[in-house]
């Protein structure tokens, strides 16, 4: 085996912790509520050259409000069907559930608690939209006696406080979807194509989405249960769809 130089490794070494994520295209459009956008990224890591795509659903939380749509029995719908029938503006799948579509962890569906939380490695956050503010918080933080008008307990947490997160699981790739949050009042519904959740974690806390800096960001059940939707202006959907059912859904309707 040939030996590597100290400076070789001190190169590849350097190489390596250098690698980031970088915007190199980005597309959005109009909802019919006035600030609900549908935004497109493509963005690129700096040494392999690997690409990744973004469908965000980016809304200010002032005209728009988050609901959890949830389908506890059969026939369970996929979200493009779930989506067109009533007055929802975007939507993704939502938490975890298991083989016979019980949720797993904390499930609130229009004031009612569905399902409650639970203690687990995985399920560290809560999306919960509480009056007229939509927050993540760690499941320490979080407390039902807020009394949410939704919430789903999911993760891990892939954003905190503005910078990606540590110890992420870095090595299988797949489609993504995630809720997160900014400083003000806006937040957003979002989908990755097939990633890491190192680096979903590193392309959301550095890629630069216009006027929406990322405080938090927590990872909603991904893989086959990832789906996206968007209600155009013109009333058409854009819609990318789940290849599994689900138990339930993160919606976004007007406020």
């Amino acid at each position: 085996m040939r030996k590597l130089s100290a400076g070789t490794l001190f190169l590849l070494v350097f190489s390596t912790a250098e690698a980031q994520w970088s915007q190199i295209s980005s597309q959005s459009e109009p909802s019919s509520v006035k600030g609900l956008e549908h935004r497109y990224l493509v963005v690129e890591e700096s040494n392999s050259g690997d690409r990744a795509s973004l469908e965000l659903a980016v809304f200010s939380t002032k005209t728009c409000r988050l609901r959890m749509v949830d389908q506890p029995s059969e026939p369970r719908l996929d979200l493009e069907e779930v989506m067109a029938r009533g007055d929802f503006l975007a939507g993704v799948n939502g938490g975890y559930f298991d083989p016979e579509y019980r949720p797993i962890g904390l499930l609130v569906v229009d004031g009612n608690m569905v399902a409650p939380l639970q203690k687990a490695r995985l399920l560290s956050g809560v999306l919960s939209s509480i009056k007229r503010k939509i927050q993540i918080s760690r499941v320490s933080e979080f407390a039902i006696t807020q009394k949410p008008d939704a919430a789903v307990e999911c993760g891990p947490m892939i954003v905190d406080f503005g910078k990606s997160v540590h110890g992420l699981e870095a090595t299988k790739a797949a489609r993504r979807t995630f809720a997160a949050v900014g400083a003000g009042d806006q937040a957003a519904l979002g989908f990755c194509s097939d990633v890491t959740l190192a680096d979903l974690s590193n392309i959301l806390a550095i890629v630069a989405i216009p006027d929406f800096k990322i405080q938090r960001a927590l990872n909603l059940d991904g893989g086959s249960s990832s789906a996206f939707w968007f209600k155009r202006a013109n009333g058409n959907a854009f819609s990318i769809s789940e290849s599994k059912s689900v138990r339930d859904f993160v919606a976004v309707v007007p406020r």
